[in-house]
């Protein structure tokens, strides 16, 4: 296959709410440049994007793919993204890709959720980018109404190069507004001539601007992100789609027109950049893995500068070690075709790297750079998930492990406290997608549940109490006895014990034994069973045998003394609490405030930016398992919200009595299910 330099590059990112046609476009797009025989159709599931067994059954995008045509002599890489929110890292993937955007807008609904939150995403990169108002030929489709929605929401920047001939049933093509008279030609010429200071001056001396001039800073304004070109068309119809392969190839900036990437030397801490050619040093940054059925284990990469060649080597600066390549490939949809050598510019793929992984920076080892690793956005609601039968459980950590590696934004833990394995995702819809992988693709099936919380309890008040162990059954005996003072701790001092025995009361050798019975005693609280922490043990007196006393008597005699100590000791339950950013358009502030007190949340400050609102608040774990869907439905979708672990506090008494009875209900159905088992069993 050709190699194209720099300048005869684009890398473009398509973007939109879920269902604005993105998939059926770029259909078109690979029609037009005779990449393709047939137009493929998202209902007929044979399109060369969405190829996944699940996004063909389901009739949605659920991962970024990767394909590329030729157009006057140009290679345009085309990264396809899904448009729902809980499959929003492989939106923010490719975007270290892209050099530009096409944002859909759908010309029947308009902006909606997923179109704003693309778009932010869009500027936080500072990204240039075209609008392609899709779907004109639908009934109630309106261009003008778009078009207006467009300028208010994302500013009068967003100026039309076209128009629709006809609309709904009767749209028959489009046209350029230039040859045209009237406002949308004004809009244009106004906006362009703002953005070039000739101009300016030419047009307010009455001067004619000619073609080229116009051609020229009109390229020029898109690549600084002045002018936001509107196109428009029907994906479906092949209506505008050719207007946009030339738009995409005149006024997009090619890899050469991108400012240098910045990163820093990992030898020196130096901040340090790379240009866009090839004669630069070698540097490249691995954005996203893939896993193929066929071909097995996908890297792909974005080369910065400098040259690869296929069977050849790198050096990975994010991990300092060196590793080997065997073919390098280009992908369209799920086909592989292979290239010799990528340069500066060109998005490849190379299979089966070992220890190269998601956000490393690949370079020359002589020159050696680090670029910044993507963030992802933290996961927002969890599952807990056991394996269904023991075949499973051999396999499950393999398949998570497999599945969590391709997508960033998908996390598997396992409670210490709880013993549970949980799954943690973007949303329902996310986590749905994951399992359903996990059982079609690597044969393993899960229970699914609520995590249970991990609780801890602590007490409240000082007491003294004694343990002590006899046991005489012929023969040696068994003796301890140590007498403990329990005392509370701050919060998030865990635990102390402190030996304050003097005069030999208990040995030296004993003093071990009795630490040991109290850490043992404090993994199951009195209370509820959960482990005691915030506490300080003080072993202070006691008696030992001669003969009898041993380190087992003294750790039982020191388990005893804590069990009766928690229990007098005002025990209490203490509750995992969130810190959690809540972000939410204006209008929904009142509602978000409310439903935070009425999980027992605390509103620890509110910033208002721009339109939105930046809510952060305290709030217990156990009020939270659901809260994505849940934001996601008072708000219409527009809310989002991140939460971390931050402390432990003490559980109201009316919530720990609830807490304490379906703990001990759970307990004795699960004694009364295993005695039923055992039973069974001996039959």
């Amino acid at each position: 296959m050709d190699r194209y330099p720099a300048q005869n590059i684009r890398n473009v990112i398509f973007v939109s709410h879920s269902g604005s046609g993105k998939t059926s476009l770029i259909e078109a797009l690979l029609f037009n440049a005779k990449m393709t025989t047939r137009l493929g159709k998202v209902a007929e599931g044979n399109t060369h994007s969405d190829y996944n067994a699940d996004e063909i059954e389901r009739k949605i995008s659920i991962t970024s793919k990767f394909l590329h045509l030729i157009w006057k002599n140009t290679r345009v890489h085309i990264l396809d993204t899904p448009g729902y929110a809980d499959f929003v890292g492989d939106v923010i993937a490719p975007l270290r890709a892209a050099d530009a955007a096409v944002l859909l807008v759908e010309a029947v609904h308009g902006i909606e959720v997923g179109t704003e939150r693309v778009w932010q995403f869009l500027e936080e990169r500072n990204l240039p980018r075209a609008i392609f108002i899709n779907k004109l030929d639908k009934e109630n489709a309106s261009f003008e109404n778009t078009l207006n929605s467009i300028r208010d929401r994302f500013g009068k920047q967003c100026v039309a190069l076209q128009l629709p001939a006809g609309e709904q049933s009767s749209l028959k093509g489009v046209e350029s507004v230039l040859p045209k008279d009237g406002r949308y030609k004004e809009e244009l010429l106004d906006a362009v001539v703002e953005t070039d200071d000739t101009l300016t001056e030419e047009f307010l001396e009455g001067k004619e601007i000619s073609q080229e001039e116009m051609a020229k800073a009109l390229k020029s304004a898109c690549i600084s992100g002045k002018i936001i070109p509107v196109f428009c068309g029907s994906a479906v119809q092949n209506i505008g789609v050719t207007q946009l392969l030339d738009a995409i190839v005149d006024l997009f900036p090619s890899p050469a027109d991108r400012p240098p990437i910045e990163g820093i030397n990992p030898k020196t801490k130096e901040p340090a950049k790379r240009n866009p050619v090839d004669t630069e040093p070698f540097s490249a940054f691995i954005f996203k893995d893939i896993f193929d059925p066929y071909v097995g284990h996908l890297t792909l990469f974005r080369v910065f500068s400098g040259t690869i060649e296929s069977n050849t080597g790198f050096y990975n600066s994010s991990r300092d070690l060196k590793e080997r390549i065997g073919q390098i490939y280009v992908l369209q949809g799920k086909e592989q075709v292979p290239i010799q050598k990528a340069g500066a510019g060109d998005i490849a793929a190379v299979a089966k790297l070992k220890d190269s992984h998601n956000n490393d920076t690949l370079c020359d080892e002589k020159n050696p750079i680090v670029f910044p690793a993507t963030t992802f956005p933290d996961p927002c609601i969890s599952d807990s998930v056991k394996p269904k039968t023991r075949q499973d459980e051999e396999k499950i950590m393999g398949a998570l492990t497999r599945l969590a590696s391709e997508d960033p934004t998908f996390k598997i833990t396992r409670n210490e406290q709880t013993h549970e394995l949980v799954i943690s995702g973007m949303g329902d819809l996310h986590l749905d997608v994951m399992l359903d992988r996990m059982k079609k693709r690597f044969g393993v099936e899960v229970e699914v549940g609520v995590p249970k919380v991990p609780y801890k309890e602590t007490i409240r008040k000082i007491v003294k109490i004694q343990g002590k162990f006899k046991r005489q059954s012929g023969g040696r005996g068994q003796y301890g006895d140590c007498w403990l003072e329990l005392q509370p701790l701050p919060h998030g001092q865990q635990f102390e014990f402190v030996d304050k025995v003097v005069g030999g009361a208990i040995p030296r050798q004993f003093i071990p034994s009795v630490e040991k019975g109290v850490r043992e005693a404090m993994i199951k609280g009195s209370l509820a069973g959960y482990p005691v922490v915030d506490i300080r043990v003080i072993v202070y007196d006691g008696s030992f045998h001669e003969v009898d006393s041993s380190d087992m008597a003294f750790q039982i005699a020191g388990s005893m003394a804590f069990k009766s100590g928690q229990e007098q000791a005002v025990p209490v339950l203490l509750e995992p609490i969130m810190d959690v950013e809540i972000i939410v358009p204006n209008e929904y502030l009142g509602q978000i405030t409310g439903d935070i007190n009425s999980r027992r949340g605390r509103i620890m400050g509110i910033e208002g930016r721009e339109k939105q609102e930046y809510v952060k608040a305290t709030i217990p774990m156990s009020e939270m398992f659901k809260y994505a869907t849940e934001l996601r439905s008072m708000t219409g979708g527009r809310g989002s919200y991140s939460m971390k672990f931050d402390h432990y506090e003490e559980v109201p008494a009316k919530i720990t009595q609830l807490i304490v009875a379906n703990t001990k209900k759970a307990a004795e159905e699960a004694a009364g299910s295993h005695a039923n088992h055992s039973h069974e069993h001996h039959k």
